[in-house]
């Protein structure tokens, strides 16, 4: 992880607050020595429902065949 110096900070705030957000977080180092840590606030909790998508390569119809395959299986 990079430690950034609190001047960069001041030129790049933007910046490293995107980073944060897609790093996790982000340390920088003031001139004194002291080092801190911008870190994005914990969201709201998610839906249990809100799940990523993944690319398959399937289609509609496999997708239709496997649903009446499994009808006529259990029927």
């Amino acid at each position: 992880m990079t430690v950034y110096t609190s001047s960069e900070v001041q030129k790049r705030f933007s910046t490293l607050l995107k980073k944060a957000l897609r790093e996790g977080q982000v340390k920088f180092k003031t001139k004194d020595g002291q080092v801190f840590v911008i870190r994005p606030e914990t969201p709201a909790k998610k839906s249990p429902f809100e799940v990523r998508s993944i690319k398959l390569p399937i289609t509609k119809m496999d997708i239709l065949d496997a649903i009446r395959e499994g009808r006529a299986r259990y029927s």
